[in-house]
């Protein structure tokens, strides 16, 4: 992932639903054709599942994403990744250095790193190698949202893209109906996962398409 050029805009970071089975891979494949130039990333979050399960999962979605360049990102989970050879990992506060999850996954792979509302774990992240940082829960949200923690600001988006290079995924809660403000603060990624599965994804990426163009 890199800083989109700003006649590019913001893009999509698609992040799975907990439960990938059944049709969803079919949703994945409709969601990324109607998303072709604006989705750029897809993180494959599943929960409480051993490695062998979560893998037979993802390879499906991962050969989807492969088939319209989106790169594969897995969530948390440096081992799997490694497994897969994913394009990357998402890693939280407490799932690893990006140092040393350089060293394990090599220098191709995307590693990036929430940073909740933090601009001292946003610099330390990108000190560390970090390919892009994550600030969020900006809305409510039931993936990314801790509760009564401290939300992310658009000012703090606006400092960021304004003084580094390394690109900004803004994440939680994000939906077509409130993501003008991040597009216009300069967010370059929108994390999006709700927003697009809880109804038709085709009509959702649409949405975003369209106010993301203005």
């Amino acid at each position: 992932m890199a800083r989109c050029m700003k006649e590019i805009a913001t893009q999509l970071y698609l992040i799975s639903p907990l439960d990938v089975s059944g049709g969803f891979p079919q949703r994945l494949e409709r969601a990324l054709i109607a998303g072709e130039g604006l989705v750029t990333a897809f993180q494959f979050r599943v929960k409480d599942l051993d490695q062998h399960d979560a893998a037979r999962l993802a390879e499906p979605l991962q050969e989807i994403c492969a088939t319209h360049d989106v790169a594969f990102i897995v969530n948390d989970d440096v081992a799997l990744a490694k497994r897969l050879k994913a394009d990357g990992v998402h890693l939280g506060q407490d799932d690893g250095d990006p140092k040393e999850v350089r060293e394990e996954l090599g220098h191709e792979a995307q590693i990036g790193v929430t940073c909740h509302a933090s601009k001292h774990l946003a610099m330390e992240a990108g000190e560390a190698g970090a390919d892009y940082i994550a600030f969020g829960a900006f809305f409510p949200s039931t993936t990314k949202d801790k509760g009564d923690a401290e939300r992310p600001t658009l000012e703090m988006i606006e400092f960021w893209v304004e003084l580094f290079e390394i690109p900004l995924v803004a994440v939680g809660g994000i939906t077509s109906a409130n993501c003008a403000p991040l597009v216009a603060a300069g967010a370059d990624f929108l994390a999006v996962s709700g927003g697009v599965w809880n109804g038709d994804e085709v009509a959702a990426i649409e949405a975003f398409r369209a106010v993301i163009n203005g």
